[in-house]
């Protein structure tokens, strides 16, 4: 089975980037699953309604999240929804609204796709999520198990990836909006710190530059806008052995879109 999946996707340009690249690549490449995370997708805060069935619509088959899962009010809605394909992170109290794993049938084959906010200078009241992942792997029957780990420190996204190397398929980083170049595979489980972002290449991680460097240069409250231009399409593809779970290959991507 072969993976795709696409790191934070920010505003506007971010979804427009990937509807392009699914359109272009999934056939040709033979994609068999399509994964965002979605925590920037809306305006650069959490998703909407309207974004969340944009990305149905063009080929993406779940959706994780992060920090910013709860900036919309209308989150919740989209989270409670019988066949809701957004996750939020596993690792929230269950009082939360949704779930933050789901399995889906992928011709047959069972794949456990979990969403997991890590705890270093993220938010507060999150339980562990090196105990909640033992948890779901107890459970869960599923042969290929993907991991979006989405945390700050590259130090515990490492080490998270080696807590559970040999028992699922993947760990992929999100959330800082800068690829890494550490893809691997340890122990037949591919990981990599950051996948990256998808969206506005001439940015400071998504938002304009000039307001980011206002912010940075005056320590005062900026508005921040999402940046226009050329897109960035920062994803991995994975391939896994469908009778085993464990990972062939992890193929970084970072392509930019005129």
């Amino acid at each position: 089975m072969k993976v795709l999946f696409f790191g934070d996707v920010f505003g506007r340009p971010g979804r427009s980037g990937i509807k392009r690249f699914i359109e272009e690549n999934k056939t040709k490449n033979k994609i068999d699953l399509v994964i965002a995370n979605v925590d920037n997708v809306a305006s650069g805060r959490g998703p909407t309604q309207k974004t969340y069935r944009e990305l149905l619509d063009a080929g993406v088959d779940v959706m994780t999240s992060g920090d910013h899962i709860w900036d919309r009010k209308e989150v919740s809605n989209i989270l409670e929804e019988k066949n809701s394909k957004l996750l939020r992170p596993l690792n929230y109290p269950k009082l939360c609204p949704g779930k933050g794993s789901i399995e889906i049938n992928i011709g047959g084959i069972v794949v456990l796709i979990v969403s997991m906010l890590g705890r270093v200078w993220t938010t507060e009241g999150l339980e562990s999520p090196f105990d909640k992942i033992d948890e779901v792997i107890e459970k869960s029957k599923a042969k290929i198990k993907i991991i979006d780990f989405h945390a700050e420190a590259t130090s515990e996204k490492i080490a998270f990836g080696r807590y559970v190397a040999g028992r699922v398929s993947a760990v992929l980083g999100t959330h800082t909006h800068v690829q890494t170049a550490d893809e691997r595979i340890i122990n037949k489980t591919a990981l990599i710190s950051d996948v990256g972002f998808c969206g506005p290449n001439e940015s400071v991680i998504g938002v304009e530059q000039d307001q980011s460097i206002k912010r940075f240069r005056t320590g005062m409250p900026v508005t921040f806008d999402v940046a226009e231009g050329p897109v960035q399409i920062n994803a991995v593809v994975v391939t896994v052995d469908d009778k085993t779970g464990e990972t062939k290959k992890i193929e970084r991507i970072f392509e930019i879109l005129d």
